[in-house]
């Protein structure tokens, strides 16, 4: 009995860090109008944006906030913070959690 509560506990528990910063199922959801510059996969459509896929969620999450809070600057950062204007900090997490899972080989 005792192997079987440590491997439910183990499950349990990789199940809930996976989870704990966004939900990638969502993120494709949420993340309609990004494609059209970063590509479904996270793959750019233009070599001038850059690709998403296999980013590190929290390092694609802080971008999403600086952009919108406008911390961040650059020839895109006002069309980013556009279309960032709508989404909260969970959708955020969500489109973060979808690219960072993208396969990094979908060149």
């Amino acid at each position: 009995m005792k192997p079987i509560l440590t491997l439910f506990a183990l499950l349990f528990a990789s199940h809930l860090h996976a989870t704990q910063f966004g939900d990638a199922e969502l993120g494709k959801i949420k993340s309609p109008s990004c494609v059209f510059c970063h590509g479904a996969t996270g793959v750019a459509v233009n070599k001038s944006y850059p690709n998403l896929n296999g980013q590190n969620a929290q390092y694609l999450y802080q971008s999403m906030l600086d952009y919108k809070s406008g911390n961040r600057s650059g020839p895109l950062a006002e069309m980013m913070a556009a279309q960032l204007s709508r989404l909260n900090e969970q959708d955020l997490k969500d489109i973060a959690a979808y690219y960072a899972q993208q396969n990094t080989q979908a060149h």
